[in-house]
């Protein structure tokens, strides 16, 4: 519980230095609201009536959060596969030399090539079920996760090692408190930007492939050219990565990359 009365200070500070965040939430909003008043609702509706489609889908007989949860199970065990296989493949290809050069073409094509493919062969392989959005999930992802996995294991530098080794650390120390947080400062970043783009992906997957989830809700939205829903769907998908990254991943990242701090330095938020 030690960690936790230390975080718990600093996650106070985060929450009141959040001010910048939420400036720029309401200059969107603003801009949102001009965009709306040019074009006409039928092309963009307010941010008021957008409110309004997703109170409707929350009232609805509560369809909306059934419909998050089958994309969120869908997009997090995609996620889960590609942040397990990326960061223990990524550390072990950044170690070895040999595994980096091995691996990089693979990589290079696994970057390159668009989510849409993959879906593609996915819907082939693995029909309409659940199997499509969470294999396009995990190939989309995995190669975020493994590059940030391999990068911080090739940076670590060697007199840290050398450092650990004088000092006849035992290797549970150099492990936990001198080459993983190291290597977890690389990765965390890598695990927030696959988080985002799981959700774009499994979206996008359900568009074309299931007849459930936010995706084939989007597509029912559209055959009936309900902007307002549309957006609504778009938002609450929105809001939930917004929370994720800034109530969850971000005091959590900020706390693991204290050690970078000069001593005596207080955090804030930029």
């Amino acid at each position: 519980m030690a960690w936790l009365r230390r975080g718990l200070p600093g996650f106070a500070r985060y929450l009141w230095g959040g001010w910048g965040a939420v400036a720029s939430l309401l200059m969107g909003v603003a801009l949102w609201e001009a965009l709306a008043a040019a074009y006409g609702p039928l092309v963009l509706p307010t941010p008021l009536q957008t409110a309004h489609a997703l109170g409707q889908w929350m009232g609805r007989g509560g369809e909306l959060w059934p419909t998050l949860a089958i994309t969120a199970r869908r997009a997090f065990i995609g996620l889960a596969l590609a942040v397990a296989a990326g960061s223990a493949l990524g550390v072990a290809a950044g170690v070895s030399m040999t595994a980096s050069m091995l691996a990089r073409p693979l990589v290079t094509v696994l970057l390159g090539t668009p989510p849409i493919a993959w879906l593609v062969l996915a819907m082939l392989w693995f029909g309409t079920g659940d199997g499509t959005p969470v294999f396009t999930v995990f190939i989309a992802c995995f190669p975020i996760v493994f590059v940030g996995g391999m990068q911080g294991a090739r940076t670590l530098e060697r007199h840290w090692r050398d450092l650990a080794r004088a000092y006849q650390l035992p290797w549970r120390m150099r492990v936990l408190d001198v080459y993983l947080p190291h290597v977890v400062s690389y990765l965390f970043p890598a695990w927030i930007v696959a988080l985002g783009s799981s959700w774009k992906v499994v979206v996008m997957a359900e568009l074309l492939s299931s007849d459930t989830g936010v995706g084939a809700m989007l597509a029912t939205s559209r055959a009936q050219l309900d902007m307002p829903a549309t957006l609504a769907w778009i938002g609450a998908v929105v809001l939930i990565l917004l929370a994720l990254e800034y109530l969850l991943l971000e005091p959590i990242k900020r706390e693991i990359e204290r050690w970078r701090e000069p001593s005596g330095a207080s955090g804030g938020v930029a």
